[in-house]
């Protein structure tokens, strides 16, 4: 009975997520337990700062994807409540590395971890040119900053404009 409710609230939840308006992440590439498998991996190709992880699986799905340091921090600390991972102190920094414990989990889930990783590494730049959603992202970027600029004049934005309105049509009529 516990189970229905714990389900019915992660999809009212995820419901609601991407309903949201912008300034969000989007949706998430892995859930809490799917990124366990991933972050630990991660710590034992070698000892990292939370920072360090967060920007490697940025770099992994080639910039689709960048979880949350809320999403990273409590995760990291459940790990080492697990005694999956050591914490030390580096300064202003903690400095996380694997425990037995922790590459006995990755042993005994080996199949799990390796499909993980390999959905992280497939979601990446991996075609030619970039993924979809970071050439979306930086083709926006080019609009804003074209067309919004303080010099930027009429006849630039209506170029733009017949830009925009071909790659649409030639995106449409792809056979």
């Amino acid at each position: 009975m516990f189970h229905f409710f714990r389900g019915h609230h992660r999809l009212h939840h995820e419901h609601h997520h991407h309903q949201r308006g912008g300034g969000g992440r989007g949706p998430k590439m892995f859930d809490s337990g799917a990124m366990r498998y991933v972050v630990l991996q991660l710590i034992a190709d070698k000892p990292r700062h939370g920072y360090e992880i967060i920007k490697e699986l940025e770099t992994l799905t080639g910039g689709s994807y960048s979880p949350s340091p809320g999403a990273i921090y409590p995760l990291l600390s459940m790990l080492a409540d697990m005694g999956h991972v050591d914490i030390v102190k580096d300064g202003n920094k903690k400095l996380y590395s694997v425990l037995a414990d922790g590459l006995a989990f990755l042993d005994a889930n080996r199949a799990m971890v390796d499909a993980y990783m390999a959905r992280l590494s497939c979601s990446g730049g991996a075609e030619e040119g970039g993924d979809l959603r970071s050439l979306m992202h930086a083709l926006k970027e080019a609009v804003i900053s074209r067309g919004r600029g303080p010099r930027t004049t009429r006849e630039q934005v209506d170029a733009i404009r017949a830009i925009l309105k071909r790659a649409t049509d030639d995106i449409i009529n792809l056979s």
